[in-house]
């Protein structure tokens, strides 16, 4: 084959893939451009994809919140009606928290009782009888709801120095696998009292169709204590919004403990001021139960006269407003 037939061959295949490639650009540049037309498409696909997600998790956060805000809300609402029921409850709720189990019949007659007696005694022991009605109504009205709200004072604390204990129990339960039903009815059955009858009432509440956060927030209305509210919101929040139980239990535990650490402590450091005004507060009494043993004739016409049993009177209640006043500075709330 000469050289001119071979650049002829050349230049014709040359020739034909020009044409070709003439005939084809627009196809081949169509399909490029539909490459990068899909690959833009598929990045904004996945742009999108990633948008949506990260709308859909801000969204799910911010419907938890919503849900978790509208349930202290909700618990806030209730523990406002609890608190008018605890700071000032009725008296047969008094007795309820004070583990006092009486009617409102017998509480009554019991009251009169006393106030009879209480006047039997002062009469028999030759007071004036002005004197009489009001050691009557202070018998009456006076020492059994003084002796209500000591029951009462009384089993709160009894109910404190256990709690903590019990809460321990229930997230070592929980962590074992236990449900919360079963921790609560072995606390129950097994706790001191009276954290055991505020669980068995838990129980109770359950056995009668009430949810178990339902029954935690009633127990404050038994045992009226933050202490208790605290149990009662962990409870609501992690039934509706989820969470660790065993961590928020064993954290709230570990607040009590640190609660009562604290009021120890400011109870120890108020000890002197106590001290100071129990010395002021009983010495006018002692100073007078001298001075009758060493000069009755001095001291006698405080008793026998009008004017002396007025300034008793003035003087009691001037004292009375004093040993008041000394509490109140003395009393801490921790």
């Amino acid at each position: 084959m000469d050289l001119s037939t071979l650049a002829f061959m050349v230049l014709a295949a040359g020739s034909a893939g020009a044409v070709a490639y003439a005939l084809m650009f627009n196809t081949i540049s169509n399909e490029k451009k539909a490459g990068r037309r899909l690959e833009t498409v598929k990045r904004a696909e996945t742009d999108r994809n990633l948008v949506q997600a990260k709308r859909d998790r801000a969204a799910e956060v911010a419907k938890r919140r919503k849900t978790i805000q509208e349930s202290l809300k909700e618990l806030e609402a209730r523990q406002k009606d609890r608190d008018r029921a605890t700071t000032r409850p009725p008296l047969k709720l008094q007795l309820r928290q004070a583990g006092i189990e009486m009617t409102m019949q017998r509480f009554y007659l019991y009251s009169g009782l006393c106030g009879f007696l209480l006047a039997v005694v002062l009469l028999v022991a030759g007071a004036p009888l002005l004197a009489i009605p009001g050691a009557a109504v202070a018998g009456v009205f006076g020492f059994p709801r003084w002796f209500v709200a000591w029951a009462r004072k009384r089993r709160i604390r009894a109910f404190l120095d256990e709690f903590p204990n019990a809460l321990d129990v229930i997230v070592r339960a929980v962590k074992s696998g236990l449900p919360l039903n079963d921790a609560v009815r072995m606390i129950a059955s097994e706790a001191r009292e009276p954290v055991r009858a505020e669980f068995r009432r838990m129980v109770e509440a359950q056995q009668l169709g009430f949810p178990i956060s339902e029954a935690a927030m009633r127990m404050t209305e038994t045992m009226p204590c933050p202490e208790a509210n605290f149990f009662g919101i962990v409870i609501q929040i992690q039934n509706q919004a989820g969470g660790n139980l065993s961590e928020a239990l064993g954290n709230l535990s570990h607040v009590l403990r640190e609660r009562k650490k604290m009021k120890a402590k400011v109870q120890a450091l108020s000890m002197e001021a106590k001290a100071s005004a129990a010395i002021i507060g009983a010495l006018p009494v002692v100073v007078a139960v001298l001075v009758y043993f060493t000069s009755p004739s001095y001291i006698r016409p405080l008793f026998t006269t009008d004017i002396g049993n007025l300034v008793l009177g003035v003087s009691a209640v001037w004292m009375g407003i004093g040993v008041f006043v000394m509490r109140q500075m003395m009393n801490f709330e921790v």
